[in-house]
């Protein structure tokens, strides 16, 4: 080799060893300002959905003397969760070690230990695009407002006590495992399935829903339920607190993109068409039936529609959100009615009948409007198969969280008791649990 060539061969390689280098600082992930700014204004949303959102909406279909029993209990629950989430919640939600596409084994079902007390966390780990830490918290919300929403099951007669152990146990054997299951990633039970849930229909509200039913099986009625008139003692605050769930939602549907980009646009879209379509739909079959459209009637049309609008926020598209938001109005009206009134169980604030419902619904036509051929804008080009794999994943959480939220309660109503006495709650939960009163009149 002649010196000329060696001297080439040198000015080639000074050339591509840079280019190298520049090629693996561009493969390494880069966090983007844009997208981080999103997140954390889409956590702070879904926070807000529970205090104060859900905690006024519910708060104000209690009789007054239990009004402040359901706001404690839905800041409680923030605080117990936030803590639990920290320790061993995130990682036994997102912790991958184990998992393998296609293969079943234990870390299908849950994650492990590696990330507990967010070991291996500094500002510089990236989740995504934006830093770990936000995507942390992001996730922490949704762990916070799925417990709370069972609280509108068993609402007016469970102790202070029992209701924290209870959500403490469920988030650890039910909630975080569902959470793995469906959104961990390749090797994830019902992510090797296909089940499609971008934000959580299936995770958190078909989930919180189905625990409502049994809890509120399990602790019975309230005591004069159903011949003593029941009204909820502040619709205004039931209002107020829909308008904030509705606008928190967007945190909640739109973050789910973990991006600021077209999905998280398009999930904004068609989160606020599927939501009015429901509380139109809601409140003509109100109308139609009971003669006169009711202000409860369309706040819970707003949430029925929020909820089945969830798992199919990233995938569907406008005309398919209208279906969606008008099947999911009309069908929770007549089970947070009609069907609650025939099997004759206690589910004091439709927990059951908006939110499993609704996350049933919506699970089950994500499966048909994900699909292009129905305006869609997911992968689905065999509707019948994607609409069985969806019927398959809700098949497996009604199952799965029925059972284990079952045996929860049966154990601490053996352990604790789970009721308030019949003298404590005639008194009111307010007084009698915490001393205090909502209201001085």
């Amino acid at each position: 080799m002649t010196l000329r060539k060696i001297a080439g061969l040198g000015a080639l390689l000074s050339l591509v060893t840079p280019a190298l280098a520049m090629a693996d600082e561009a493969a390494a992930p880069v966090l983007n300002s844009g997208d981080t700014a999103w997140m954390l204004v889409a956590s702070l949303l879904v926070l807000f959905m529970t205090i104060p959102g859900l905690a006024l909406f519910y708060g104000g279909m209690v009789r007054s003397k239990n009004v402040l029993s359901v706001l404690m209990q839905c800041f409680a629950i923030t605080c117990v969760i936030s803590i639990l989430w920290v320790i061993f919640g995130y990682s036994i939600a997102f912790d991958t070690t184990g998992m393998e596409q296609g293969v079943v084994n234990l870390n299908s079902f849950i994650g492990g230990f590696g990330k507990a007390f967010l070991s291996g966390l500094t500002p510089a780990s990236l989740t995504y695009l934006v830093p770990e830490s936000v995507f942390v918290v992001f996730q922490m919300t949704f762990a916070i407002i799925t417990p709370a929403l069972i609280v509108g099951a068993f609402a007016e007669r469970m102790k202070f006590s029992a209701m924290l152990i209870f959500m403490a146990v469920w988030f650890t054997l039910v909630y975080a495992p569902i959470a793995h299951m469906v959104w961990a990633g390749n090797g994830g039970l019902m992510w090797d399935w296909g089940v499609l849930d971008f934000a959580g229909g299936t995770v958190v509200h078909i989930n919180a829903g189905i625990a409502g039913l049994v809890a509120c099986i399990v602790l019975g009625k309230r005591k004069g339920f159903p011949t003593t008139p029941m009204a909820p003692h502040n619709l205004g605050y039931t209002l107020v607190g829909a308008a904030m769930l509705w606008v928190g939602w967007f945190g909640f549907n739109a973050g789910s993109a973990v991006a600021a980009n077209g999905t998280a646009g398009m999930a904004m879209l068609v989160t606020q068409i599927a939501t009015a379509a429901a509380a139109l739909g809601w409140m003509a079959a109100e109308w139609l039936t009971h003669g006169k459209p009711s202000a409860l009637g369309i706040a819970s049309g707003v949430v029925a529609g929020l909820v089945a609008i969830t798992p199919a926020a990233g995938t569907a598209g406008p005309m398919g959100a209208i279906v969606i938001g008008l099947s999911a109005g009309v069908i929770c009206f007549f089970c947070a009615t009609s069907l609650k009134r025939k099997l004759g169980y206690d589910d004091s604030l439709d927990a059951f009948g908006v939110h499993g419902i609704g996350g049933i619904v919506g699970a089950l036509l994500t499966g048909v409007f994900a699909a292009p051929a129905l305006g869609g804008f997911g992968t689905v080009e065999d509707i019948p198969g994607q609409l069985f794999i969806q019927f398959k994943g809700v098949a497996f959480t009604v199952i799965y969280t029925a059972i284990v939220t079952f045996v929860i309660l049966k154990v601490l109503d053996m352990v604790m008791g789970l009721r308030v006495s019949e003298e404590e709650e005639a008194v009111g939960l307010d007084l009698c649990l915490h001393n205090e009163r909502g209201y001085n009149l």
